[in-house]
C-alpha cells in the first residue's frame, strides 16, 4: 500500500525474510548506481509476547515491561532488508558485513505499545576496502519517536559515488585489560539467534554456506553479541541511552570469548575478544543521553 508521501510505502504485513534472502541472491549481478529515496514503512506493529520471550532467551536478557534495547532492530530489520534487496539499491547484499551499530533509546519503550516503523538508506561512502552504506531506522509510539539506528555496511571491492564521504566506522573505547567474563558460543548460536530475529543470513546458519563468501566457518550475528553486552549489563545502563558499537572480526563458530568492561562517561565501554587469541569481535561504547 503507497503512502501519500513521495518516496514512503507502507507495508501491511512484514515481508519474508527468506524469500528476500532468495531474491538478493538473484539479483545480486549488475547493481549499482546512486542509493535510492525509497522508505519503507510499517504502521500499528505490536510485539509478539513468544518472540519476545525467545529472543529474551537466546540473549540471556530478563524478561521485564520495556523492551531490550536491541529489539527494535528485529522489528524493523525486515524493512531494511526489503530496501536492501531490491533492484534499485546499489550494492548487492550476499557478501555485505556489517560493520557499526549505532542504537540511540530516547525513552524506554514498553512491551504493549504499539509502534510504527520506517527505514531509509544514506550516506553512501568511502572506505579503503571498498564501500559502505549506512541503513537507518526510526521507531515511533504515539507519534513521538521513541527509538532510533544506524547499521553501516560494507560492501568490499564496491565504488562509492564520485564525490562521497570517507566511511566512518571506528568506536572509541578505553583501556579495557580485564575481562569481567567468559563465554562459550556454541555451534548453533547463528541458527537460535536467526530464529528469534528472523535474521536468515545464510553466513550465519552453514559453513558450507558461509565458505561461499570466504569465511572458514559460520559467523555469529553481530546484533546477537551486541545484544549478550547488553545484556550483561542489564540494570547498571542509563535509562536513555546510545550504544554505539563497531564490530571488528568475525566470530567463528563455536569459540570461547571474553567481556571486558568499564565504567565510562556515565556509561560503560565493552569489549569482547576471542580468549585465545585475544582477536577483537566488538568493542562499545555506552552512554547516557
Amino acid at each position: 500500500m503507497a503512502d501519500p508521501s513521495p518516496g514512503r510505502t507502507v507495508l501491511e504485513q512484514p515481508p519474508s525474510m527468506p524469500a528476500l534472502f532468495a531474491k538478493a541472491v538473484l539479483t545480486a549481478r549488475g547493481r549499482g548506481g546512486e542509493l535510492p529515496g525509497t522508505r519503507l514503512a510499517r504502521t500499528g506493529v505490536t510485539v509478539d509476547p513468544a518472540n519476545l520471550a525467545g529472543y529474551a532467551r537466546v540473549c540471556r536478557f530478563p524478561l521485564a515491561d520495556a523492551l531490550p534495547a536491541t529489539y527494535p532492530h528485529v522489528l524493523a530489520f525486515p524493512l531494511q532488508i526489503a530496501l536492501m534487496s531490491d533492484r534499485a539499491f546499489p550494492l548487492a547484499l550476499p557478501g555485505l558485513v556489517h560493520v557499526r551499530n549505532r542504537i540511540d533509546v530516547l525513552r524506554p519503550i514498553a512491551t504493549t505499545e504499539t509502534l510504527d516503523l520506517e527505514v531509509w538508506a544514506e550516506r553512501f561512502a568511502r572506505h579503503r576496502s571498498g564501500a559502505t552504506v549506512d541503513l537507518c531506522a526510526s521507531v515511533r509510539s504515539a507519534g513521538a519517536e521513541v527509538w532510533r539506528s544506524r547499521s553501516t555496511y560494507l560492501a568490499r571491492g564496491a565504488r562509492a559515488p564520485e564525490g562521497a564521504p570517507e566511511s566512518d566506522v571506528t568506536v572509541a573505547v578505553g583501556d579495557l585489560d580485564r575481562a569481567v567474563a567468559t563465554w562459550r558460543v556454541p555451534a548453533d548460536a547463528g541458527r537460535r539467534y536467526a530464529a528469534v530475529s528472523g535474521d536468515v543470513n545464510p553466513i550465519h546458519l552453514s559453513g558450507l554456506a558461509a565458505k561461499a563468501f570466504g569465511f572458514k566457518r559460520a559467523i555469529a550475528h553481530g546484533m546477537w553479541v551486541k545484544a549478550r553486552v547488553l545484556a550483561a549489563l542489564e540494570n547498571r545502563l542509563p535509562e536513555f541511552s546510545t550504544v554505539d558499537v563497531a564490530f571488528r572480526k568475525p566470530l567463528f563458530l563455536p569459540s570461547t570469548v571474553t567481556l571486558s568492561t568499564a565504567q565510562a562517561g556515565g556509561g560503560w565501554d565493552a569489549a569482547v575478544r576471542n580468549a585465545r587469541s585475544g582477536t577483537e569481535h566488538l568493542v562499545a561504547a555506552i552512554r547516557p543521553r
